[in-house]
């Protein structure tokens, strides 16, 4: 459920009030997991989905850093992989502005 990298890497580049819960988070980006971990071929439509709602979610930078230690937290504990992990923002057709990857910084 916290394949949430991907959603860390999102939510950086999308404008948004007050810090998304983890809970909100990592039910938005648990159909990734799949996707992240090498399992499925590709990222499943309610992944991308979850994703571009959480997108939709973000009010401020705070959130922004809140979503992305939430992501990083679940992708170490998930074996979230850098190689899948970087093509769902292209998969899903968000646009994210930087690289994708369980190494973001969340605080920058």
């Amino acid at each position: 459920m916290l394949s949430m990298l991907l959603l860390l890497s999102f939510l950086f580049f999308f404008h948004g009030e007050a810090a998304v819960p983890c809970t909100t988070v990592d039910a938005k980006a648990a159909a990734c997991v799949g996707f992240a971990t090498g399992k499925d071929a590709k990222p499943s439509a309610p992944c991308c989905m979850g994703l571009q709602q959480l997108a939709q979610t973000v009010k401020t930078v705070d959130d922004k850093k809140a979503i992305c230690r939430c992501l990083k937290a679940a992708a170490k504990s998930l074996g979230i992989q850098d190689r899948f992990l970087s093509k769902i923002p292209q998969a899903c057709n968000i646009k994210v502005g930087f690289p994708v990857s369980v190494n973001t910084n969340c605080e920058t």
